[in-house]
Formats: structure tokens, sequence, C-alpha cells
């Protein structure tokens, strides 16, 4: 049996992956082996001396900052929903009866997951607080994070247990990335840990106000862009190819 060659924006977020792995791996050595370049990371001392940090935060800003304009750099879909310039209207007349059902379910399980986050924020803040995980470790953990998002994208995703989502495509909380990876370091309690929370809140805020604004665009059967048949991105996971799969046999069989 052939298998399914990968889509250039898959190749595009393997290669990411990758990179991003890279900075995990820099930013362990650091931590056993360099404790003093995570001194920007306390209070205001960001602005004392040059560290290796300074590139990772650079990273981590202009990544937030490509959320919040269109653009066409290989970036999913799924991130991009919220903008006009992707959105497809289907040429049917739009069931806004099932639009705000469809609307009011993803919102009640991307809450969910909300509530679990601010669990696990909570722990690891408490954890900060007693001294039992240090700033440096909490850097650390944000960039466990930062890696964790592309395995979710890519491999497998344990809030589509809760979400219920077929793809990243079509995920309610697909920018909340940012929100997740930064959230834990809030009570690290400087510039560096809230540059990077204050701005991973606007990201989730602008696509909060849209999801309510422009519901339309979030919906398969409203947005022509989200639907498996005109998938461009094709990031599907093995479980997403799957389900792929029947919704175009469907397809086929409904043209019949």
């Amino acid at each position: 049996m052939q298998r399914e060659p990968i889509s250039k924006t898959r190749g595009i977020y393997f290669l990411r992956l990758i990179g991003r792995i890279a900075v995990f791996i820099i930013v362990i050595f650091l931590y056993f082996l360099e404790k003093d370049a995570f001194f920007i990371a306390e209070g205001w001392k960001f602005f004392r001396t040059f560290s290796p940090l300074h590139l990772l935060w650079g990273i981590w800003m202009v990544d937030m900052i490509l959320q919040l304009i269109p653009v066409k750099a290989h970036i999913s879909i799924g991130s991009q929903k919220v903008f006009e310039s992707v959105f497809r209207p289907i040429k049917e007349k739009v069931n806004y009866q099932n639009l705000r059902a469809y609307i009011k379910a993803t919102t009640a399980s991307a809450y969910r997951v909300m509530i679990l986050w601010v669990m696990v924020t909570f722990v690891l803040s408490l954890l900060h607080i007693l001294g039992i995980v240090t700033t440096a470790g909490m850097v650390l953990v944000a960039t466990f994070f930062y890696v964790c998002d592309l395995i979710c994208v890519l491999i497998w995703c344990p809030f589509r247990l809760i979400m219920k989502n077929k793809c990243c495509t079509t995920c309610r909380i697909f920018n909340w990335d940012h929100l997740m990876m930064f959230l834990p370091i809030v009570s690290v309690n400087s510039f560096f840990s809230w540059s990077l929370v204050g701005l991973s809140v606007s990201i989730w805020l602008v696509w909060e106000l849209c999801v309510f604004l422009y519901p339309e665009r979030f919906w398969e059967n409203s947005n022509m862009a989200l639907r498996c048949s005109e998938c461009t991105d094709k990031l599907c996971t093995q479980y997403c190819r799957k389900l792929r799969k029947q919704v175009e046999k469907g397809d086929q069989y409904a043209k019949q």
C-alpha cells in the first residue's frame, strides 16, 4: 500500500519541530552548565546584560506577532482562520442555528481545557513560590511546552480527548498555544515572563473575540477552507487521516 506523501506545510512543520527540539536541548545545556544565562528572567534584569535567553525571547515574540497578522509563510489555516483574507464562505445558505450550537459546544470544551491548564499553572506557580522550582526551571518548563505544542499538531494531541475535534485545522483552541506555553511562568514575575504572558494573552483575546464576532470562520460548514476536501495544509496525524478518508468517501457517495 502506497503511503500518502507529506505535504509541504507538514514538512515545514516537522522542520520547525526539529528546530524546537534543538532549542530545548540548548536550554537544557544552559540549565546544567551555564545557570547565569537565566539571570535575565529575574525581575528587571532583562536589560542589564546579554544572554542566549534574549534570542529565545525574540524567537517567541516573533512567533506570536506572526499570529496577529495574516501571512502566507506556510502557517496553518487552523491558526489563520481568524482573518477574513483566508475565509471562504460556502455557496449555500448557512444554518445559523447549527452554527450557534457548534460554537456553544466547542466553547464549552475549550474552557474545560482552560480550567485544566489553570490548574497546571497553579501547581507550577506554587512550586516556584515555595522555591522547589527555580526561575531557570520555569523557563525550562516553558521551553518543554514549546516543543510539546508541535508534537500536538504533528503526532498526537491529548486535548483532542476533551475537544473531540477532527483535526488542528478545525480546532477551537489552535491559537491558545502560546498562552498555554507561557501562562505557567506568570509567577516568575519579571519583564521576561510578563512580556511573554502579556502578548500571549493579547493573541488569546483577539482569537476569542473573533470566535464570537465571526463564528462562521471557525466552522467547516460555513467556511470551505476548513473542509477536508479543500485542505492544502494536510497537517493530519494518523488519526486525522483516517477521519479525512471517511469524510472524502462520504462526499464521493453523496455525489453519485
